[in-house]
């Protein structure tokens, strides 16, 4: 998964970014509600967004994100535990609330729980012709023979068959890319659709010339 941190504590912003990357997903981090803005209309599979920051209040936000028909989940992390609190963060159009301090575990689970709740009818698994995916386990099976992937394989599938019908542009797999290592040469993306095709047959993954790819429902 793609996930955008907006967290202004630098201690625990850093150990949240580097325990979610270590569990396999891409995360970019952020301090200021002024730098997540822009970044918002990147392709994120979830916001995790602190309530209180230096610039501003993360729920206002939320809110402001669901009044222009955002739609992925988003989950604020705060230390207001008050009932009113909580309330206050779920209507603002949060999926899920997490009172700090929590363990990163708990995190990840509940990045978990609204996920599948927001997929269809909260089914984790979904058929691609010959192949089976589990999101929420992160599997892939090829004619029920299990396809081991490497971390950027996964990230770039999930990225394309959460949005199965629709191009994803070139830009944003080679973003999602980066976030592993802030790096990406001249053809990385390509080898690993390359990669990505032959794991898993050459009709999956199309090829929009000088757009994108997409995989088909």
């Amino acid at each position: 998964m793609r996930l955008l941190l907006l967290e202004d504590d630098a201690i625990l912003g850093e150990a949240l970014r580097d325990y979610l990357r270590a569990e396999g997903n891409v995360v970019d981090w952020f301090t200021r509600l002024q730098q997540a803005q822009w970044a918002s209309s990147e392709p994120y599979d979830a916001l995790l967004v602190d309530w209180q920051l230096p610039d501003g209040s993360g729920v206002d936000w939320v809110r402001q994100l669901r009044a222009q028909g955002l739609v992925l989940p988003i989950l604020v992390m705060t230390a207001r535990d008050l009932l009113a609190d909580r309330i206050q963060g779920l209507d603002s159009g949060a999926d899920d609330y997490l009172v700090k301090p929590f363990e990163p575990e708990e995190l990840v689970a509940r990045i978990r729980a609204v996920r599948r709740r927001s997929a269809a009818q909260g089914a984790p698994r979904m058929r691609l012709g010959a192949l089976e995916i589990d999101s929420t386990a992160r599997e892939v099976w090829r004619d029920g023979q299990r396809v081991e992937l490497t971390l950027r394989e996964w990230a770039l599938l999930d990225a394309l068959v959460t949005r199965a019908g629709r191009l994803v542009a070139k830009q944003d797999l080679e973003a999602l890319i980066a976030g592993f290592d802030g790096h990406v040469s001249g053809n990385t993306l390509e080898v690993h659709v390359y990669n990505l095709r032959r794991k898993l047959g050459h009709e999956v993954i199309q090829t929009v010339r000088g757009r994108g790819y997409q995989v088909l429902p």
